[in-house]
């Protein structure tokens, strides 16, 4: 017996279509957005990103679901702002103010050795405001409770971690890192090496592997065109690199 399919879907067109996530979308708005509006009966993510993040998303869709877990394994780019001066509870502008430091005292140079410093692997902490789950209950969840709870650091890697521009309190700079990052976590990090206080104020996500921002289609655009013009954009699975195991 075949796969039964989702009422008023067709078959789907097996592959990966590459997004421009918004800014306040998060990764399954796009995701059920792409479902509901072309009738796709199997649509997922590689990657998630933040309401707050933009950028690139993966989005498989039929058999190129099975490709989900290898293709989130994949090394991610940014582009991130970070401002000094201010910490809150969730690592990023979004979040309730938690601490406030002067900055006055760091310096350019200050800020170019400290990403050298944080280059390489690294121990990090996940936040509480996270979709990880602890004993079966999302830590985002228990943070709206006000429930904080011991989290262990994993190691991830930072690659390269490149300052573009520096107009303080604001450091732009590029990172090249290991699935499982949280940039947020660094910019709090870093805010503490560089005695003050840090939050991520933008940030959005210009690589996924093989994958770039330069090849993907906006929701608005979506908006407008129907299933025959985005089957167009939907990228074969014989035609995606699968690392070896």
């Amino acid at each position: 017996m075949g796969r039964r399919l989702r009422k008023n879907s067709t078959p789907d067109h097996d592959g990966i279509l590459l997004v421009d996530k918004p800014k306040e979308w998060t990764s399954h708005d796009v995701v059920n957005f792409v479902r509901n509006r072309y009738r796709f009966n199997k649509v997922g993510h590689c990657g998630t990103l933040d309401p707050l993040a933009t950028g690139l998303i993966v989005i498989v869709i039929g058999k190129a679901t099975k490709l989900a877990s290898k293709l989130t394994a994949d090394d991610k780019l940014y582009v991130t702002e970070m401002t000094l001066g201010r910490e809150t509870d969730s690592h990023d502008e979004e979040g309730e103010t938690t601490r406030e430091a002067s900055y006055e005292h760091v310096t350019e140079e200050q800020i170019k050795q400290c990403a050298i410093d944080f280059t390489g692997e690294q121990m990090q902490t996940p936040p509480m405001v996270s979709a990880l789950k602890q004993n079966g209950k999302k830590l985002y969840d228990l943070a709206r409770q006000g429930i904080v709870v011991e989290r262990e650091a994993r190691p991830v890697t930072f690659h390269s971690l490149t300052i573009d521009k520096i107009e303080l309190p604001k450091v732009h700079y590029t990172l090249h890192c290991s699935k499982g990052s949280y940039v947020r976590v660094l910019c709090y990090d870093m805010g503490l090496k560089l005695e003050t206080a840090a939050y991520m104020s933008n940030l959005r996500r210009t690589k996924s592997g093989q994958f770039s921002l330069d090849n993907a289609v906006t929701i608005d655009h979506l908006k407008t065109i129907e299933r025959t013009e985005v089957e167009k954009l939907i990228i074969p699975i014989d035609q995606v690199e699968i690392a070896e195991d």
